[in-house]
Formats: C-alpha cells, sequence, structure tokens
C-alpha cells in the first residue's frame, strides 16, 4: 500500500499543523501518524501539553475541522490531539476498512500508540459512532469524559421491527446515488443547512475544501456504515460522564433523530440542546463549544 509523503507537512510546523506539541517541544514517540492495525499510516495533529483531549473528526471532513477548538484549548493549557480518519484528509485511501469495528481500531491505536490516559474524547457526527463503538470493543480504561456533538448515527438510523422510528433504506439508497453521481454538486446543495446565514464565505469555503479532499469511496462506504451499524448496545456500555450537544437547526442529523436519543441510551448524560445550531456548530458557535469542552473537561 502506497503511503502519503508525511515530510511535506513540516514546514507548518510554526503554524500548529505540525508533527509536534504546539509548544515547540516534541512529545515522546509523536511521528505524525498513528500506524493502524493493518499498516496504515493515520496523520495525526498533536498541539499543546497537558491533559488530553481527543477529537474525532465528522463524516467527509479532516481533523483540521477542530482547530477552531483546539487552538484555544492548547493555550488553556491541554494538550489536543486529532487524526484524519482513513481516506479523509491527509490520510491514505486504504480502498477499505471503512467498518466501524476498523474505524474504532484506529481510534484505539491513536490512543495506545500516544500512551493517553485520563482523555476527554470528543467527536462529531459520524465521529459519536467511533467513539461509541471504540467504548464497545476497547473499553473505557484510557478514558475520563466524553463529548459527542451533533451525532448522526447514533443510537440507530435505519428503520426495522425495533425501531420503528428510523428512516428507510431507500432514502438513504437515494442520498447516495446521488453522491456518487455528482459529489461537488451534493455537498453545494446541502451546504446552506450545514452552517447558518452569518457564517463567511471564506468558512464555507475551507469547510468545501475538506470535503473535495475526501475518497470518494471513503465517503460513499462510511455513509452506508453509519446508516446501517446499530449502536444501542455500544452506547449501554458507555460508563464515563457524557455531554451529549446538539443543534436545534440540525438538518443533517435531527435532534429528535439522533440526539436526544444518543443522551437517553447513555448512562447518566447530560444533553445540551444549542437553539438555532445546525449541524456545523463547531464552525457557527465556536466559542460556545469550545467553552462547554473546556467546562465539561474540568468538571
Amino acid at each position: 500500500m502506497k503511503r502519503r509523503d508525511l515530510l511535506k507537512f513540516a514546514g507548518f510546523t510554526a503554524a500548529g499543523t505540525a508533527m509536534i506539541g504546539g509548544t515547540g517541544t516534541a512529545h515522546a514517540g509523536a511521528t505524525g501518524a498513528a500506524r493502524s492495525r493493518d499498516d496504515v499510516d493515520l496523520f495525526v495533529r498533536d498541539w499543546g501539553e497537558g491533559r488530553p483531549i481527543v477529537f474525532v473528526h465528522s463524516w467527509a471532513l479532516a481533523s483540521q475541522m477542530w482547530q477552531y477548538q483546539m487552538l484555544p484549548l492548547t493555550q488553556a493549557g491541554y494538550r489536543c490531539i486529532a487524526y484524519d480518519r482513513r481516506g479523509h484528509g491527509q490520510s491514505p485511501d486504504t480502498g477499505g476498512g471503512y467498518d466501524f469495528d476498523t474505524l474504532a481500531d484506529d481510534l484505539a491505536r491513536v490512543l495506545e500508540q500516544r500512551g493517553l490516559k485520563g482523555v476527554t474524547l470528543v467527536g462529531h457526527s459520524m465521529g459519536a459512532g467511533e467513539i461509541a463503538r471504540y467504548i464497545g470493543r476497547h473499553g473505557s480504561a484510557r478514558i475520563a469524559k466524553i463529548v459527542i456533538a451533533s451525532p448522526a448515527c447514533t443510537p440507530l438510523l435505519f428503520k426495522r421491527p425495533d425501531n420503528p422510528a428510523g428512516i428507510d433504506q431507500a432514502f438513504f439508497d437515494k442520498l447516495r446515488a446521488g453522491m456518487i453521481a455528482d459529489f461537488p454538486k451534493w455537498v453545494d446543495d446541502n451546504a446552506d443547512p450545514f452552517v447558518v446565514p452569518a457564517t463567511s464565505p471564506g468558512m464555507r469555503a475551507w469547510i468545501k475544501g475538506m470535503f473535495a479532499d475526501v475518497s470518494l469511496q471513503a465517503a460513499f462506504d462510511c455513509n452506508r456504515a453509519m446508516t446501517t451499524t446499530d449502536f444501542r448496545t455500544d452506547l449501554k456500555k458507555i460508563d464515563r460522564p457524557t455531554l451529549v450537544i446538539h443543534g436545534t437547526r440540525d438538518a443533517s442529523a435531527p435532534l429528535e433523530l439522533t440526539g436526544r436519543p444518543t443522551a437517553n441510551a447513555i448512562s447518566g448524560a447530560r444533553l445540551e440542546i444549542y437553539e438555532g445550531a445546525p449541524h456545523g456548530l463547531f464552525a457557527t458557535h465556536i466559542d460556545r463549544l469550545t467553552r462547554d469542552i473546556r467546562q465539561f473537561a474540568e468538571a
């Protein structure tokens, strides 16, 4: 399997997108990559020093989506780590492995290879599924707290006899048909509800740029996994304090379909509702989300 040349990213060290921590001191074993169980080098951002917060990014985006949370949190004394899911951002397109078992194992390798403990895990959208499956497969020994923002696939999306409120598979089939016919058009058609009217053209272009970089196979296969995977058992295994954050204007993953049921499925979880927030609240509600992550991590 061909791997991308990580050396070309070395020039971004001073800007904080490098392979070392944001303080300028390399972390032990920090190489800019985490090696998966099937020998995939996943690109990792590792900024700052202090208690670790590990970020899992959204479907079809990349770890850089978290930079507006990571930078202020590093300045507040946290070590912030985010990685690109296989087929996304600067991680290789593996041609497979886009099921949640494999993706959860990738998250496990990031935590293990950096020796992380007492972690606050933060996931957005699809990241909620990876976190849930990680706990289901690997347990919570390394985890202190969990923040789930705008969950898009938990607890269970598709309709079945024991989930009558789910969505018919035909809807998802049609959605994916639009993706593979013209993915840039699909992104354009769904861009406005992802943010708010006040979102700047530059911010919109930045988000679209991440979508443009994703492997179409990864986007397709991950979407299929999101819409067919049952996380109900995984959520029941979460035994760490959990904060679920969801916006009332989330057109991608409506609150009553995913956010509230996810919070209800996790023992002791707290649901924080952002009035008027869309799915892309990491970009539209930057200060509030950052503050809520910090306060929850410190509590």
